[in-house]
């Protein structure tokens, strides 16, 4: 009998030992697993793209916000093709700063970085018959090739998802010195007024041959202002340089126009640049300004002024006579004044003289009379005395 209880003792410590130790391999199989769970989670935020992220609301957004906007709503529109040099101080936000700094990227880097993860697509330049659509997509790969930007395949990448690794000082920051960006300045019946939307941008790679020389530009491709527009609306950017806090983003930049550029092409029949329309520098310059102006005042010229603008306008006109009157009494008066003084003058000058010579001559004339005078006086005695 008591070897029965201790044998079902014995029987019943070894089941609680073993039930011990399962519990304990689990436990630690199961931290094993949470470890390379860790591990692996850290290795892909690795390799995760750096910069801010995008959601496919956000894109969406931006891709659909002029949907809606139809031919009919724009009853007018005109292409411009400008090109943005980096040189001036209103486009120097789209250069600065060349490297990384605390975040904050130039427009260049971050095209390439969304090129290189695969996140955007570029286009073909064609020279004004650009046409944005898959046939005309750029083989990310060859474009590095072709511009000797050196890069090697990211972990993850596929024959059709091609992925690709940039080093920060592989990136040609310092010879994209310029972009050709395409306007489309359209009247939006919706609204009644004349609006200004950017298209697309073309970064412009300025590279000096081997033997040096005027470095040569070549443009590298197209991508569509809409589809980089989701990353550039969370990239603050200096504006001022009276003020040191970034306050405006590169959406800003574009969709408020502060930048500055010269037109060196706009869309025609002919395809043809402003310098093939006007080779003569003068010429190809008054035209660009003709063209700027019809541009901004296309807006004020489709509406006829109300009774108050034209009182506005009337009263203008009459005060800017006024003072181009008074102006022109003022002249006259000055030119009167300025004839009366030289006139004075040169009465002045003809009275002083005529005194000067007036006052010289008598003097001559007594000076001589006197001795005249005295030598006769002195004969005439001299006479007296021989006689006596």
């Amino acid at each position: 009998m008591k070897k029965n209880i201790y044998s079902r003792l014995t029987l019943t410590f070894i089941a609680l030992l073993s039930l011990t130790i399962t519990g304990m391999a689990q436990d630690t199989q199961s931290s094993a697993t949470l470890t390379r769970r860790t591990g692996t989670s850290s290795r892909n935020k690795t390799t995760e793209p750096e910069g801010p992220k995008v959601t496919e609301r956000m894109q969406a957004f931006y891709e659909d916000n002029d949907a809606n906007i139809t031919d009919a709503d724009r009853q007018w529109m005109r292409v411009i093709y400008r090109e943005l040099d980096l040189d001036n101080d209103k486009n120097a936000a789209l250069y600065f700063p060349e490297d990384i700094v605390e975040d904050q990227e130039n427009l260049f880097r971050i095209i390439m970085r969304l090129l290189a993860n695969g996140q955007l697509k570029a286009y073909e330049y064609l020279d004004g018959r650009e046409v944005f659509n898959d046939e005309n997509l750029v083989n990310v790969g060859d474009m590095l090739d072709r511009f000797s930007i050196m890069h090697t395949d990211a972990k993850g990448s596929t024959a059709k998802a091609p992925r690709y690794t940039i080093h920060p000082s592989d990136v040609p920051t310092n010879e994209v010195l310029s972009y050709y960006i395409i306007e489309q300045w359209e009247f939006d019946t919706r609204a009644n007024k004349t609006r200004t939307v950017v298209q697309a941008i073309c970064p412009v790679l300025h590279r000096a041959g081997d033997f040096g020389g005027e470095a040569v530009r070549y443009p590298m491709f197209w991508v569509k202002f809409n589809d980089v527009r989701p990353w550039l609306a969370q990239q603050q950017i200096f504006i001022d340089d009276d003020n040191n806090l970034p306050t405006a983003t590169y959406d800003d930049f574009f969709t408020l126009n502060l930048y500055e550029g010269d037109i060196y092409k706009t869309r025609n029949l002919k395809n043809k640049s402003m310098t093939q329309l006007y080779p003569d520098p003068d010429q190809r310059k008054q035209a660009q300004d003709s063209i700027h102006n019809r541009l901004t005042s296309f807006d004020t010229k489709l509406w006829v002024p109300d009774r108050e603008e034209i009182i506005a306008a009337a009263t203008k006109k009459d005060k800017k006579q006024d003072v181009n009157a008074t102006d022109d009494n003022d002249t006259e008066n000055m030119s009167e004044a300025t004839e009366n003084d030289n006139a004075k003058a040169e009465a002045t000058a003809k009275r002083t003289t005529k005194r000067s010579t007036k006052k010289s001559a008598p003097k001559q004339s007594k000076i001589k009379e006197t001795k005249v005078k005295s030598s006769s006086s002195s004969n005439a005695a001299r006479s007296v005395r021989r006689r006596k």
